[in-house]
């Protein structure tokens, strides 16, 4: 899609993401609004499933690697479902690096979510580029392949981030679901929550490290999947279409 011809979308929804209501960000974009658009070159996403037919949802965890993400990949790898991780970096990619060429080797989407979790908005294009450049080159070390995708810390992104960010070449990705999981230690409170925000097309936000979350992964799955549900990971739920850098996609 050209920016000349997209027409500009209203900003997020605010109770979900407050962040964004001040940072005159324009042109957001969904998954399904862009598969839509795309033109099937016979290149889509590895593994990719027709999300216009089949009822998908994409599993996406921030903020990791951490010592308990080898059983979140052990659930995934049980329960056969490819996710999405926007891994962190300080402490996280250059303490875990083995964990991220997991990620990779058992087909999940390896992606980006800042050195230190700073709000990008905040920063100057070149404190940007130093949130995310390290990053971009542990995940690049562990897995053979530097990511295209990114969700800055918090939702919180502008134009000028956008700017930046395509320059880098990486699209960001924002989301539909939240079990805001920081907030709870009850895995059934973390199911409930994630069941009741859940559509088609819908983009999860989990974060492994938290206590509730892992026992509640198996619990979300089995239902989701009960409900007709196909878990496929951001790329995919976009196929035929791809993220483009710079552009800012959710639900």
């Amino acid at each position: 899609m050209n920016h000349r011809t997209r027409t500009t979308r209203l900003l997020l929804a605010a109770a979900l993401l407050p962040l964004l209501t001040s940072c005159g960000l324009t042109g957001v974009l969904s998954p399904a609004e862009v598969r839509g658009e795309a033109v099937d070159d016979g290149k889509a996403a590895s593994g990719a499933v027709d999300c216009a037919k089949a009822k998908c949802v994409a599993l996406t965890f921030d903020g990791g690697p951490s010592a308990p993400t080898p059983k979140a990949l052990d659930v995934l790898k049980e329960q056969k479902v490819p996710a999405t991780f926007f891994l962190q970096g300080k402490g996280h990619t250059d303490t875990y690096p083995q964990t991220v060429t997991r990620m990779a080797k058992e087909g999940h989407e390896v992606a980006n979510h800042t050195w230190s979790h700073k709000n990008l908005t905040e920063l100057t294009p070149d404190q940007i580029r130093a949130e995310i450049e390290p990053v971009q080159k542990d995940i690049e070390k562990a897995t053979g392949k530097a990511p295209t995708l990114m969700r800055p810390p918090g939702g919180a992104t502008s134009n000028d981030v956008s700017e930046v960010l395509g320059e880098m070449g990486l699209a960001q990705i924002l989301w539909s679901v939240t079990a805001k999981d920081f907030q709870v230690k009850d895995p059934a409170e973390v199911k409930k929550r994630v069941l009741e925000q859940t559509k088609p097309d819908g983009i999860i936000l989990l974060h492994e490290r938290y206590p509730g979350t892992i026992p509640a992964l198996p619990g979300i799955i089995g239902e989701l999947r009960k409900q007709g549900y196909t878990f496929v990971t951001v790329s995919q739920l976009m196929s035929p279409a791809k993220p483009e850098a710079g552009e800012v996609y959710r639900p």
